[in-house]
C-alpha cells in the first residue's frame, strides 16, 4: 500500500527530486535576500533630507542644494537618521547573522537541513512583516530597529550551512557547480526582485511599508512549499523514484548516511578551509558593499530618483546571475571534460570573480558623472563576480561533503563580518556624500579582493581531505595508539611500535634506539 502510494507520487514530479530541491533552494535564497535587503532601498525613502552645507566641487547635477532626494513618502514617516546611522542600521543584520552560522551548521549536520532552513526563513519573514509597525509605533526610535534587524539576522544565519549540507546529500560531483550556482545565484534574483520591485511599489503606493508586507509574505508562502515538498536526505524522501535513489546512494557513497562527531581539530588545522574563508571574506566585502550601499550611492552621487534607483541598481544583479549560471555549466563541463582539474577549476573562476569586480569598480568611481557609464562598469563589475559560484563557493563540498554545513557555518560565518563592517564603514567614510569620499570606500574594496584572492590561489585545494572519511579517521586513531613510550633502564623515553607476525601470532616489540644521555652537550 504504502510503496504502491510512493510510486503513484513519484510519476507524479516529471524532474527528479535533487532538481525540485536545487529550484526551491534557489527560491530559498532569492527570499533570504529579498527580506534583507528590501531595507537597502526603503531606507533611502524613510530619511529626512539631508540639510548639510558642505559644497563638493564634484558633485553632480542633479536637483537644487545637497538634499540627497526627494521624498516620495508621508514627510510624517521620515526620520533624522545620519549617515552613521544608517549604515549601523543596515550592518546590525549581520550581527545575528554570524552568530547562528555555525549552531545552525552543527545542526542541519545532525538532524536534517530542511527544518533549520526553513524555519530560520520563516522567522525572518515574520519579523519582516512586523517592521513597519515597530518603527511606526517607536517613532522611528534607530536602536529599537537595530535590534529588530540583529533578530532576524539570527534567523536567516541558519541558511547557507543548511543548505550546504543538503547539497551535500542531494548533489553528485558532476552537477556540483550547476545545482550549487543555480542555488547560491538566487542571492542575485533576490536582491534583482528587491531593488527593482521596491522603486516602483514605494513610487505607486507613496509608502515604504509596503516594501516590508510584500517581501515577508512571500517569505511564509515559500515555507509552506518547502515543508510539502522537500526533505534532507533521499533516504527520507516518501516519493523519490527509486532509479534517482539508487543513483544518489551510488554517486555520493563518499556521504555518510550515519550523524557523525565533527573532527574540529583537523577542520581548523586545515589550510584549504582557511584559504576558503579568505576568498570569502574577499567576495562578501565587495558584494556587501554593492548590496547595501550601491542604492545609496545611486541617489547621493548620481543623483536617480527612488524609481530610476530600483531599476538601474537592479542591472548589475541581472549581469551577475546570467554570468554566474553560465559560468556554472561551464565548469563542470571543462572538469568533467578533463579540460581543468577541480582545484585549478576552483581558483581559475574564484580569481575572475575578484580581480575582475576590483578593476571595474574602481573605473566606475573614476566615470565621474556620466551616470550611464557609471552603471555600465558596476554592471560588468557585478557580472565578473558571477563566477565565484562555482568557484569557491562549491568548494567546501569537495573538501568534505560529509561536513558541508559546519565547513560552510565557518567560512560563510566568519565571511559574514563583513557585512557588520563594510556598510558602516562606508557610512562613516561618506558623511558629506561626496565622491572623492566614496572613492575611499571603492579602493578599500579593490584591495580587499586582491589580497584575499591571492590567499585563495595560494592555499585552495579541491581535493577530498583525509579527515572527510570516518574510516580513515579511525585508522589513522588506531596506526596512532600503536605508538607509545615506555621508560627505558636509564630512564630515557623510547618509542615502541608492536609488530603481529602473521605465521605464529606471536607479537614483537621493535624499539627505537635509546637517546644518548649526553647528546645535549
Amino acid at each position: 500500500m504504502l510503496s504502491g502510494w510512493r510510486l503513484t507520487l513519484s510519476k507524479f514530479f516529471l524532474i527528479p527530486q535533487r532538481y525540485i530541491l536545487g529550484i526551491m533552494g534557489f527560491l530559498a535564497v532569492v527570499n533570504a535576500y529579498s527580506l534583507r535587503v528590501s531595507l537597502n532601498i526603503a531606507i533611502t525613502e524613510m530619511v529626512t533630507p539631508s540639510t548639510s552645507s558642505y559644497f563638493d566641487p564634484d558633485s553632480c547635477p542633479g536637483h537644487s542644494g545637497n538634499s540627497t532626494h526627494t521624498s516620495v513618502t508621508d514627510t510624517n514617516l521620515l526620520y533624522d537618521w545620519n549617515e552613521s546611522t544608517k549604515g549601523l542600521i543596515l550592518s546590525s543584520f549581520f550581527w545575528g547573522y554570524v552568530i547562528t552560522h555555525i549552531p545552525g551548521g552543527v545542526l542541519a549536520e545532525k538532524f536534517g537541513g530542511k527544518y533549520s532552513l526553513g524555519l530560520g526563513i520563516l522567522s525572518t519573514a515574520i519579523f519582516t512583516l512586523l517592521t513597519p509597525t515597530i518603527i511606526i509605533a517607536t517613532d522611528g526610535n534607530w536602536k529599537v530597529l537595530v535590534a529588530l534587524r540583529v533578530v532576524m539576522g539570527l534567523g536567516e544565519g541558519t541558511t547557507y550551512p543548511a543548505l550546504n549540507a543538503l547539497l551535500a546529500k542531494w548533489v553528485p560531483l558532476q552537477e556540483r557547480a550547476k545545482i550549487g550556482t543555480l542555488v547560491y545565484a538566487g542571492s542575485q534574483i533576490g536582491t534583482i526582485v528587491s531593488n527593482s520591485i521596491s522603486g516602483v511599489l514605494i513610487n505607486s503606493t507613496k509608502s515604504w511599508a509596503s516594501v516590508f508586507y510584500l517581501f515577508g509574505g512571500a517569505g511564509v508562502l515559500w515555507f509552506i512549499l518547502w515543508q510539502l515538498l522537500c526533505y534532507s536526505e533521499p533516504e527520507s524522501h516518501p516519493f523519490i523514484s527509486d532509479e534517482e535513489k539508487a543513483y544518489l546512494k551510488k554517486e555520493l557513497e563518499n556521504v555518510s548516511e550515519e550523524s557523525l562527531d565533527i573532527p574540529w581539530k583537523d577542520i581548523l588545522k586545515s589550510p584549504p578551509l582557511w584559504a576558503l574563508v579568505a576568498a570569502q571574506i574577499g567576495h562578501d566585502w565587495g558584494f556587501f558593499t554593492m548590496v547595501t550601499d550601491l542604492p545609496t550611492y545611486m541617489s547621493d552621487v548620481l543623483k536617480f530618483n527612488i524609481k530610476e534607483n530600483g531599476v538601474w541598481t537592479s542591472l548589475p544583479y541581472a549581469v551577475m546571475w546570467l554570468v554566474s549560471m553560465g559560468s556554472g555549466w561551464l565548469c563542470d563541463w571543462l572538469v568533467s571534460s578533463g579540460y581543468l582539474g577541480v582545484t585549478f577549476a576552483r581558483k581559475f573562476f574564484t580569481t575572475i570573480a575578484s580581480v575582475g569586480p576590483a578593476i571595474f569598480i574602481m573605473i566606475a568611481s573614476y566615470s565621474g558623472c556620466d551616470r550611464y557609464l557609471t552603471v555600465a562598469m558596476f554592471t560588468v563589475a557585478m557580472g565578473l563576480m558571477g563566477p565565484f559560484y562555482c568557484g569557491m563557493k562549491v568548494n567546501a563540498l569537495d573538501l568534505a561533503p560529509n561536513y558541508a554545513g559546519t565547513l560552510m557555518a565557518i567560512v560563510n560565518g566568519i565571511g559574514a563580518i563583513t557585512g557588520i563592517i563594510a556598510p558602516y564603514l562606508a557610512g562613516a567614510l561618506t558623511e558629506d556624500h561626496t565622491l572623492s569620499q566614496w572613492r575611499i570606500v571603492f579602493w578599500i574594496t579593490f584591495a580587499v579582493f586582491i589580497v584575499t584572492n591571492i590567499i585563495y590561489c595560494l592555499f585552495g585545494s579541491g581535493e577530498e581531505q583525509k579527515w572527510n572519511d570516518p574510516a580513515k579517521l579511525k585508522e589513522r586513531d588506531v596506526e596512532s595508539s600503536k605508538y607509545g613510550s615506555v621508560a627505558s633502564s636509564n630512564g630515557n623515553s623510547v618509542k615502541t611500535k608492536k609488530n603481529v607476525s602473521s605465521s605464529n601470532n606471536i607479537s614483537t616489540v621493535v624499539k627505537d634506539e635509546p637517546a644518548n644521555e649526553n647528546s645535549n652537550l
